[in-house]
C-alpha cells in the first residue's frame, strides 16, 4: 500500500479524478493521506475534506522559496507517513517548481500530469502554446519530475484532435476530459510495480 500526497494550487480537478478512482475502489494499492496547497483558497481543499474526507494542509510560501519553503512540505509529508519508501506524491495543478533538493528526496515518487504532447510545449499555457503554433494534434502526459520543468522520463501519453472549428477553450476541455483518464490510469499502473525505467524510457511490464 502507497501513501498519496495531493499537491493543488486551485480547483483540484485532477485531483476530484484521483479521489473519485480510489472512491470507486480502481486504485486498490493506495491510501490517500492529505491534499496540500500553497493557496489557502483553492477549491479543491473543500472538495477533499468535504467530499472525499481527505485531510487537508495549507502551506504559504511567505517570501519562502525553494528548499526553504519544500522541506516544510517534507515536513507535513512525514507527519502522515508519507515516505520515499512508501509513498507517491501527484501534482494535480500546483503552480510552483519544486526544489531540485525535494525532488531527489522523493526521487521517481512525484508524478505530474502536463496538458501537452511533452516534450512540445512546455510550461505555462500549453494549450494556449499549441493552439497557437497551429498543430493538429495535442493531448496530455503523464510524467515523472526531475530537476528541470517538464522534462522528467514520460510515464503515459494520449492525443486528442484539434479541429479547425476550435477555440483554445474547446481545445482546453478536451484535453482536461483526457487528464481526467490519464492520471488515475498512471497512478494505478505506479501502484502496482507495473513501471520499468531504463535510462529516460518508462516501460510497462506485466506482473
Amino acid at each position: 500500500m502507497l501513501n498519496m500526497a495531493i499537491l493543488i494550487s486551485g480547483r483540484g480537478s485532477n485531483m476530484h479524478a484521483i479521489l473519485s478512482s480510489h472512491a470507486q475502489s480502481e486504485l486498490r494499492n493506495i491510501q490517500p493521506c492529505v491534499v496540500i496547497s500553497n493557496n489557502k483558497d483553492a477549491l479543491g481543499l473543500k472538495i477533499a475534506k468535504e467530499q472525499f474526507g481527505i485531510a487537508t494542509e495549507v502551506i504559504l510560501s511567505n517570501g519562502k522559496k525553494g528548499w526553504e519553503y519544500d522541506k516544510e512540505i517534507a515536513s507535513v509529508l512525514k507527519n502522515y507517513c508519507i515516505y520515499p519508501s512508501n509513498g507517491i506524491i501527484c501534482l494535480a495543478g500546483y503552480m510552483r517548481i519544486l526544489s531540485s533538493q525535494f525532488v531527489r528526496q522523493y526521487k521517481l515518487r512525484i508524478l505530474n500530469i502536463h496538458p501537452s504532447l511533452l516534450p512540445s510545449f512546455k510550461g505555462l499555457h500549453a494549450q494556449k502554446q499549441a493552439f497557437d503554433y497551429g498543430v493538429k494534434i495535442s493531448g496530455c502526459t503523464v510524467h515523472f519530475i526531475d530537476d528541470n520543468v517538464d522534462t522528467g522520463p514520460i510515464i503515459i501519453q494520449e492525443s486528442v484532435p484539434i479541429y479547425d472549428s476550435d477555440t483554445e477553450e474547446d481545445l482546453s476541455n478536451r484535453i482536461l476530459q483526457l487528464e481526467h483518464k490519464l492520471y488515475p490510469l498512471a497512478i494505478k499502473l505506479f501502484s502496482e510495480g507495473k513501471l520499468r525505467l531504463e535510462g529516460r524510457k518508462v516501460y510497462l511490464v506485466e506482473k
